[in-house]
């Protein structure tokens, strides 16, 4: 009797196919991550506009509005007064402050921070006077 064939096994074979299959996967993720490289994919994405600002409602029907930080590719925040039409510029630097004595009580004053004089990207924030 020949003990040697009865403890080998033909299990061999498992190893290559899983290496196989692991390089394949490999190949084919740095693939798409250099693809997306080399392709630009990235650049097209488009940010929002943004910008920190306070409103101080001090005494009676006056609101000032107050940048207190500009995000990346933001050019100027702007106001409108009760969903109007019209947008005044509150300024393109931090500090830049307006003042409206315009409003009254149960108005809605918008607030929105511009990049790049894209209006589509505007972020936008809502106060309402008191």
């Amino acid at each position: 009797m020949n003990l040697s064939k009865h403890f080998q096994s033909d299990d061999r074979a498992v190893s290559p196919v899983i290496g196989v299959i692991l390089m394949v996967a490999i190949t084919v993720i740095l693939a798409a991550v250099i693809g997306t490289f080399v392709l630009g994919l990235g650049d097209s994405v488009q940010q929002s506009a943004n910008a920190g600002v306070s409103v101080d409602q001090s005494s009676g029907p006056t609101v000032t509005i107050t940048i207190n930080s500009m995000g990346d590719g933001t050019d100027r925040v702007e106001y409108s007064i009760d969903q109007g039409s019209t947008w005044t510029t509150v300024g393109s630097s931090v500090g830049a402050s307006a003042s409206t004595s315009s409003v009254s009580s149960g108005d809605l004053v918008s607030i929105r921070a511009i990049g790049s004089g894209d209006t589509q990207n505007a972020s936008i924030r809502t106060y309402t006077v008191k």
